[in-house]
């Protein structure tokens, strides 16, 4: 949008505090070269499109900002004399894009002095040889710093994650490796027992009935039904008393095995009346063999079936051997990440799933979705173990206006009023010096908004802080660009 030319006043623009400072000779060229327009209420320049000029207001209202996601956010507003916007970064040239970074219009008729950008780079250098020098050095290290520290925070959530990962696999790999010692331990005597057997004055139909109850035996132990602890100690306290009655010795130790398979008297009073008394003691302790390595092996299934689990999980985070670009479920996305940050979570914390599973897949880059999902974890969870440890946090999908829903909220303090502006700008966090970096939730906003083209947003109070993830629900073209393109955007 263009306005209307004035007369430009080398006295009025020297009286703005950006020129104050020029001699008489330069606020000439700035009048000579630029140029005074007047602005109607209305847009002057928008976010995204090249920076042509740079805006020094003299008089009126200018409004600033952003796009995020689908809305326009204004970010400031101001009526004060000299406040400046547009191509502030020219005298950088060709080594940043030179395209406006918000969008201004102004709210009531307003004069600018518009000067052409390249024309403000050049006076920029010229006038200013030794401020433009340490501008680019300020500039270009802190974008620097800002990538170093980024990689650093991304080292640091992995060796968090593996540290977890570590721990969870060791549970289960442990839980393996005792159960196959205690099994071959178990078989071992199940042999001796077999020996004793076979050496017994047995008939061949004595010793086929008792093959025949360990296999229907076998097949008890996976249909056991679950008892309450009640049920169990009842049930317990009846086996070893039928288990006394009958001679049995050790009968307090076998009447526990038996109940865990879901063995009860009337199973028990079936075996006696298939086998002959003389035996019955032996034929008690070789189902009681057969029922612990039937559980050990169930117990070594359930461990490498939790190790399987883990690892399809890790692989699932990491999407290692995935297109970086895909359609998926952000429910496996989630699963993945609380399964990988189960540990972090700790058992004081309560994990809530609210999924709506009618939900579609969406396009999306996976591996950076659940960088963000562990990043706002992270903080939900160092929110409530900042508050005594326990609470919930609660992990929610759904439907909002259009694009799916990803919420996470937890009962920790909340934000406090006079940071939540500031929560998401690099570099800034609430964290003990050592324990964060403050680039957390700043990558998660250039992952969400920058990369997909979606929206990130907190709401909190006291005990309810609630950050949500709002993703388009179609794939847009302007993310059809190489990974490498597309990278460089959250950097």
């Amino acid at each position: 949008m263009s306005g209307r030319i004035m007369p430009c006043s080398p006295k009025e623009i020297g009286s703005l505090f950006l020129f104050e400072k020029l001699s008489p000779e330069q606020l000439g060229r700035l009048c000579s070269e630029g140029r005074v327009e007047l602005f109607d209420p209305g847009p002057v320049y928008t976010e995204g499109d090249p920076a042509t000029c740079f805006f020094v207001m003299i008089e009126g209202t200018v409004v600033l900002s952003r796009q995020v996601g689908g809305d326009d956010v204004e970010v400031t507003r101001a009526s004060q004399r000299g406040v400046y916007a547009g191509a502030m970064q020219a005298y950088l040239g060709d080594r940043v894009p030179q395209v406006y970074n918000n969008s201004m219009r102004v709210t009531e008729p307003t004069r600018f002095f518009v000067l052409p950008a390249d024309i403000f780079a050049d006076v920029m250098t010229e006038w200013f040889p030794m401020a433009v020098h340490l501008l680019e050095g300020l500039f270009f290290g802190a974008k620097n710093a800002q990538a170093t520290i980024g990689q650093r925070e991304r080292l640091l959530a992995l060796g968090s994650l593996s540290a977890g990962l570590t721990h969870e696999l060791n549970n289960p790999a442990a839980a393996a490796v005792r159960a196959t010692a205690t099994l071959r331990e178990r078989i071992a005597k199940m042999r001796h027992k077999l020996a004793v057997i076979a050496e017994g004055p047995f008939s061949r139909d004595a010793l086929a009935n008792l093959i025949e109850i360990q296999e229907r035996t076998a097949e008890r132990v996976a249909k056991a039904p679950v008892l309450s602890p009640l049920e169990t100690t009842d049930r317990e306290d009846l086996l070893t008393d039928w288990l006394e009655d009958h001679d049995i010795g050790q009968a307090w130790q076998v009447a526990p095995t038996f109940v865990q398979a879901g063995l009860d008297v009337d199973w028990l009073e079936q075996v006696a009346a298939a086998v002959d008394e003389e035996i019955l003691a032996g034929a008690v302790g070789w189902l009681n063999y057969t029922i612990e390595t039937e559980l050990l092996m169930n117990e070594i299934e359930d461990s490498t079936t939790r190790i399987s689990h883990l690892v399809d999980a890790a692989k699932q985070y990491s999407q290692l051997d995935r297109a970086p670009y895909r359609v998926v479920d952000v429910h496996e996305l989630l699963d993945s990440t609380l399964l990988m940050l189960s540990g972090k979570i700790g058992a004081g914390i309560e994990v809530v799933k609210e999924y709506d599973r009618t939900l579609p897949p969406v396009p999306a880059y996976p591996a950076e979705l659940n960088q963000v999902w562990t990043n706002l974890i992270d903080n939900a969870v160092s929110a409530i173990n900042g508050a005594g440890g326990t609470g919930t946090l609660t992990v929610r999908t759904g439907l909002d206006h259009e694009r799916l829903l990803v919420e996470f909220r937890d009962t920790g303090p909340g934000v406090p009023p006079e940071i939540k502006d500031r929560i998401f700008d690099p570099f800034f966090t609430t964290k003990p010096v050592g324990e964060g970096t403050g680039l957390g939730l700043d990558i998660s906003w250039r992952i969400v908004v920058n990369k997909h083209h979606g929206a990130l947003r907190v709401e909190s109070v006291p005990g309810d802080t609630r950050f949500q993830v709002l993703l388009p629900l179609t794939a847009d073209p302007e993310l059809s660009g190489s990974p490498e393109e597309q990278a460089e955007e959250t950097v």
